[in-house]
C-alpha cells in the first residue's frame, strides 16, 4: 500500500494521499484503536481539528490537528465537511476547515474512513451482544474505551466481574496481537499464555478500573515492542510490560509504521541487506553486556565477531564498540522494529 500511495503521488497528488489516508485507518481498525484514536487520526491527517459527536449514544470528543484532545461545547458550523456514522443519517464527525467549499478529495476519504472505523468501534461498545457479561468482548472495549462516559465504563466493569468499589484494587489491560483486548487482575507478570500461541502481548499498568483506558493506551504502544517467538529476525520478546519500557516508549509515537526511515535506520537496512548474518550479530551486540557475550550468543569466535563488526561498522557509518555507538545500534534497531510493527 505505501508502494502503490507513492507511486500514484507521483501521478496524482491527491490519489496518492488518499490511498496513505486509507492504509492509516485500515491499520488503526487492525489494532481495534478506540474512538479518540480514530478522531485524532482524522485531526492530524487533515491538519485541522476534527470532532465526533454522536447525540443517541451521548459520545462526545473533539481533538486539535497537534493530537490534544480539546472537548468544546457548541453545535458545529454548518459549513464544515462531515460524515454521517450511518447512511442517511445525521452528521457526527466533522473536520473544522473554515472556508471550505466542500470536502477536498482527500478530505472526503478521511472523513469516509474514519466514519467507518467508528461506526465499527460503537457497534462493538455501546450495541447489545448476545452471550454472558464475562465473555463479552463488547463490554470490555467499553471499559477501555477513553471516549465513552465513566458511568459506562463502570457499568461494564461490574458486569464483567470487576471491583469498581474497592479503591486498592488493580487491573491491567492486556493487548494481544490478532486477538481481543483483555483485563486481568494485577499480579504476576503475565507470559507467553497472555495471548495466543503466537504469544505476543503487551501489558498496560496496573490501574484502577476507571484508569483501564490509559493501561489500554500503554498496553498498545507495549505490543509494538514484541516480537514473536521463533520469529526469523531478532527483536523484542513475545511479552512486553509498558511499565518497564521506561522512556524507550516514546519512540513508538515517533515512530510511524511504514514511514519514510531515519538515516541510522536506513544504515542498518542496508547493512543487514548485505551479509545473512548481520542482523542477528548487530542484535546480540545491542542487546548483551559485552562483545565475548555476544559472541557467545550467537555461537561463533571471538575474533569472528571483530572480523564481522569490522565490516559492519564500515557499513553503517559509525562504530558499534564504543558505549555511545552501542547505544545509537540499538536505538536504530528499536525504530527499524517498530516501522514494522503494528
Amino acid at each position: 500500500m505505501k508502494e502503490l500511495a507513492g507511486r500514484l503521488a507521483a501521478v496524482d497528488p491527491d490519489a496518492g494521499a488518499a490511498v496513505a489516508v486509507i492504509a492509516y485507518f485500515d491499520r488503526l481498525a487492525e489494532t481495534r484503536a478506540g474512538l479518540e484514536a480514530l478522531v485524532r487520526g482524522a485531526a492530524v491527517l487533515a491538519g485541522c481539528p476534527a470532532r465526533l459527536a454522536d447525540e443517541e449514544r451521548r459520545v462526545r470528543l473533539r481533538v486539535e490537528p497537534d493530537g490534544r484532545r480539546t472537548d468544546v461545547a457548541g453545535a458545529p458550523e454548518p459549513g464544515w465537511p462531515c460524515a454521517p456514522l450511518v447512511a442517511g443519517g445525521p452528521p457526527a464527525l466533522w473536520l473544522e476547515r473554515e472556508g471550505a467549499d466542500g470536502p477536498s478529495v482527500v478530505d472526503a476519504v478521511i472523513l469516509e474512513r474514519a466514519s467507518a472505523a467508528v461506526r465499527s468501534v460503537l457497534d462493538r461498545t455501546r450495541g447489545r451482544a448476545p452471550g454472558p457479561p464475562s465473555a463479552d468482548p463488547a463490554l470490555v472495549e467499553t471499559v477501555l474505551d477513553a471516549g465513552a462516559p465513566l458511568p459506562a465504563r463502570l457499568h461494564a466493569a461490574r458486569r464483567l466481574g470487576l471491583d469498581t468499589a474497592d479503591p486498592a484494587a488493580r487491573f491491567r489491560a492486556v493487548a494481544v496481537a490478532d486477538g481481543l483486548p483483555r483485563i486481568v487482575p494485577d499480579g504476576p507478570p503475565p507470559g507467553p499464555s497472555a495471548g495466543p500461541s503466537a504469544g505476543r502481548a503487551g501489558v498496560g499498568p496496573a490501574v484502577a478500573v476507571a484508569d483501564l483506558p490509559r493501561s489500554w493506551s500503554a498496553a498498545r504502544t507495549a505490543l509494538r515492542f514484541t516480537s514473536a517467538a521463533g520469529a526469523p529476525e531478532p527483536g523484542g520478546p513475545p511479552v512486553v510490560r509498558a511499565d518497564e519500557l521506561g522512556g524507550v516508549a516514546l519512540l513508538a509515537e515517533l515512530v510511524v509504521p511504514g514511514a519514510e526511515p531515519a538515516p541510522d535506520v536506513r544504515a542498518v537496512q542496508a547493512a543487514a541487506a548485505d551479509a545473512p548474518w548481520m542482523l542477528r550479530t548487530l542484535h546480540a551486540v545491542a542487546s548483551t553486556a559485552s562483545l565475548r557475550a555476544a559472541a557467545a550468543d550467537i555461537n561463533v569466535h571471538h575474533s569472528t565477531l571483530q572480523d564481522r563488526l569490522t565490516h559492519a561498522e564500515h557499513l553503517l557509518g559509525w562504530s558499534v564498540r564504543t558505549p555511545q555507538g552501542r547505544f545509537r545500534l540499538q536505538l536504530a534497531l528499536t525504530m527499524r522494529h517498530l516501522m514494522e510493527t503494528q
